[in-house]
This record gives structure tokens, C-alpha cells and sequence, in this order.
């Protein structure tokens, strides 16, 4: 299982929020192309990288720090997420040296259209669920749908979907533990590996993931940034 540090981007900082508000942000850095080194130099397999900007304004913002982070790591695993609407966007990421794209907008708004564009890029494709009360939200978590995260796997199970992310945005940087029941729930209702994202802010949490071997991996933010564990640990951890 990987354990997938992020880097979250907001005015070209490296930050997080707490429940996906804008407003409620810690600036861990000014130079997230060296946040991005240190992850890598300490082992990562894979980074995660999202535009908070982007997915506010439904449309890449961030997109040149994220290109330099592809250019600078050209041998590294990248998977971005954040404003990526169209199909165009998404292509630019993927021609740019960002190995997958994140989409959850698209698979709510434009599901056939999402499909198509699957097939033009093979599992290079992430399909993003963030969820608040059982239902997916959209438009960088601030508009609802009444759509629940089982429906929407579903509708994507025989495309070419490389993982699903999925988010409780009430535990998103809380630190408060993330939703393993509902996460558990929707893995094994898919045949595509399952990331566990969000809250995330101890090694038993780290532990507790691993130990139900169906997950892909786990992505943790704030809680390498505040050292509640190190990278090192985590991976410890994963291994036994």
C-alpha cells in the first residue's frame, strides 16, 4: 500500500485547509517545488498534487508550479487534481509529464463524455468522489449533487479507471480520523483500487488502512506537515 504525501496549492503556496474551506488555511510553504523534492528524496512512489485555486474557478490556476514539479521529477509519479473541467486541461496535464489526472466534476456533470476520454487515456485517469452526508459534492466541494459515491462508481465500473480517491470533506485536515467504514464500503462495491483520503493524523490510522488489504494507498497532508509521524514511520507501518 502507498502512502501518498500532498501538496495542496493555493496563490503558488504550499497549504491546507480544514474542511475544504478556503479561508481556513495553514501556509506550510512558499516553494512547493522543494516540498516536492523532499517527499521524493524521501521515498515516495507517488505525490499527490491538487490546485485548490483551480477547482474554485473550474479552470487550472496553478498549473505552471505543477509543470515545473512534472519537469523537475520527469522520472516521478505525479497525479493532480483540482480545476481540471475539461477535457482539454486534462490531456495538457497528461502530455506534460503528470502521469494521472484527478476528475470528479467531469464524472457527475459529464459522465459519457468522461468515459470517451478514458479510452483515449487508459488508466491515467482518477476519478475523484468528495462527499459530505452521503452524497457527492462538486465545483471544488461547493456545490451538492444527489448523487451518492456507490452510484457513481458504478456508472464508471467497466471504464479504464486507474483508482478512485474518495474524501469525506468533513474529515478533510481535521485531523480527527478519516472515514475508514464508508471508505471500506465503497471498495468493496468496485473492482478499482480505492485511495483513502482525508483525516488522517496518526500511524494507528496508517495501520488500521493497511491492515484491511484492499487499498491502494493512503494520502496524508497535514498531518506530515504538523510531524505527527514522519514519512519513514508511516511506510514502517505499512510494511508491519
Amino acid at each position: 500500500m502507498l502512502v501518498i504525501p500532498a501538496i495542496d496549492l493555493k496563490e503558488g503556496k504550499c497549504v491546507r485547509l480544514r474542511e475544504g474551506l478556503m479561508d481556513q488555511e495553514t501556509i506550510f510553504s512558499d516553494d512547493p517545488v522543494s516540498v516536492a523534492k523532499s517527499w521524493f528524496a524521501q521515498g515516495t512512489e507517488l505525490l499527490h498534487v491538487v490546485d485548490l485555486d483551480g477547482a474554485v474557478q473550474g479552470k487550472p490556476v496553478n498549473h505552471e508550479i505543477i509543470f515545473e514539479v512534472a519537469a523537475e521529477f520527469s522520472q516521478k509519479r505525479v497525479q493532480v487534481g483540482g480545476g481540471i473541467r475539461n477535457f482539454d486541461s486534462a490531456a495538457n496535464y497528461l502530455e506534460k509529464g503528470i502521469e494521472r489526472v484527478i476528475m470528479g466534476t467531469a464524472a457527475v456533470e459529464r459522465p459519457d463524455i468522461l468515459k470517451d476520454f478514458c479510452k483515449d487515456y487508459p488508466n491515467r485517469i482518477v476519478l475523484g468522489i468528495d462527499a459530505r452526508d452521503g452524497f457527492v459534492k462538486t465545483q471544488g466541494w461547493l456545490e451538492g449533487s444527489n448523487v451518492r459515491p456507490s452510484e457513481l462508481v458504478k456508472v464508471f465500473e467497466e471504464d479504464p479507471i486507474a483508482a478512485i480517491i474518495f474524501t469525506d470533506i468533513s474529515k478533510d485536515g481535521m485531523m480527527s480520523g478519516p472515514n475508514i467504514e464508508a471508505t471500506l464500503d465503497l471498495a468493496e462495491q468496485t473492482r478499482i483500487p480505492v485511495i483513502v483520503s482525508g483525516g488522517v493524523s496518526s500511524l494507528e490510522h496508517i495501520i488500521e488502512i493497511a491492515n484491511k488489504k484492499i487499498f491502494e494507498g493512503v494520502i496524508c497532508g497535514r498531518a506530515l506537515y504538523e510531524y505527527a509521524f514522519t514519512f519513514e514511520e508511516a511506510m514502517e507501518a505499512v510494511r508491519g
